[in-house]
């Protein structure tokens, strides 16, 4: 009896291991994919120019940019200086639909042992319908001042400091996955939510996508859609690429009205960064780094709110394409020594 009952056990061994060996090889259901980023190969260095003194262009470039202090020279306090612009990449982010999916880290998917960010869809969007476009995405901001940890320039104080972090993981975040509790932080929402407000954002889509969106329709993404609710669902996803930078833009705005992230363009941001709870979308690019990385070309790394015609081929793996990483470049007039 304990023969056939060693038999049996171990014809269930074998039978388990030839069932679990296909799905092994056709990918894991929900598995998280991503690649660490390579700092000399997988960044847009072209990105940082133009570089600007006063208003003339140093270091020109087909990119778009931002208007520039008029002057060369600067005064903070007693101190004179050169009024400089530049673009600077300081922020490392993960967009996925996979809770807990920290993409530039390698495709790393953590369990914290308790279901904190997941959240379970029901309804027409399993089945098609009026919600088949709906989707929901978490984002991870990590720290990168990619410049000054390559001390690629050595002693110029505009850099900003430090080394890679994470700094905010939106699976904790109570606002990111509930659009009544967002209206905590975007209570004008409400006066952007009509038919009227989201036409007019194709003015803002035609603008970010020939040269720069436009700062005064502050409620518009561009060609993403709106910037309201800032948080992870998006109801119209019309692409992985689409909803990702979407959700990122969303995001980027909402630091910046819970004052985390502050302004660093223009005169005021000369000698030091200011207060910017109405995000300046000018302020940023966003570059592809998973799950390909956008190196060169003018759309590399475009502002927020310009048509991802042009970036979506060959950025999304079918069944497991929801994994999008980006590095976000900023704005910077500094007064430099």
């Amino acid at each position: 009896m304990s023969t056939l009952r060693n038999l049996l056990a171990g014809a269930l061994a074998a039978l388990s291991l030839t069932l679990a060996a296909p799905a092994a090889a056709g990918g894991e259901p929900g598995k998280c994919t991503g690649s660490f980023v390579n700092p000399i190969t997988d960044i847009c260095w072209s990105c940082l120019f133009p570089i600007s003194i006063g208003a003339l262009d140093i270091w020109p470039s087909s990119r778009p940019d931002p208007d520039n202090p008029d002057l060369p020279l600067c005064l903070c306090g007693i101190r004179p200086g050169i009024a400089m612009g530049f673009w600077e990449p300081v922020r490392l982010a993960d967009v996925s639909m996979k809770p807990w999916c920290f993409v530039n880290l390698g495709g790393t998917k953590l369990d914290p042992g308790f279901d904190i960010g997941f959240r379970s869809i029901s309804g027409p969007s399993a089945i098609g319908g009026a919600n088949q476009y709906y989707s929901s995405w978490h984002v991870h901001w990590y720290a990168y001042p990619l410049i000054y940890w390559m001390e690629i320039v050595a002693d110029f104080l505009c850099l900003e400091p430090g080394s890679i972090d994470i700094l905010y993981i939106s699976e904790i975040d109570p606002l990111w996955q509930d659009s009544e509790l967002t209206a905590i932080i975007n209570p004008e929402a409400v006066l952007f939510a009509n038919p009227l407000a989201l036409a007019a954002c194709a003015a803002d889509c035609a603008a970010s996508t020939g040269n720069l969106p436009l700062d005064e329709m502050f409620w518009c993404a561009g060609c993403q859609g709106s910037m309201y609710p800032m948080n992870g669902n998006v109801s119209a996803s019309i692409g992985h690429v689409q909803a990702s930078r979407l959700v990122l833009s969303r995001f980027a705005y909402k630091l910046h009205r819970e004052l985390v992230s502050w302004g660093t363009m223009g005169s005021a941001g000369l000698c030091g960064k200011y207060l910017m709870p109405v995000m300046r979308k000018q302020q940023y690019r966003f570059q592809m780094t998973n799950p390909n990385p956008a190196t060169s070309g003018r759309y590399a790394c475009p502002p927020i709110g310009a048509s991802t015609t042009l970036q979506e081929p060959g950025q999304v793996i079918p069944a497991i394409g929801e994994d999008m990483g980006y590095l976000v470049w900023r704005k910077r007039n500094c007064c430099a020594l």
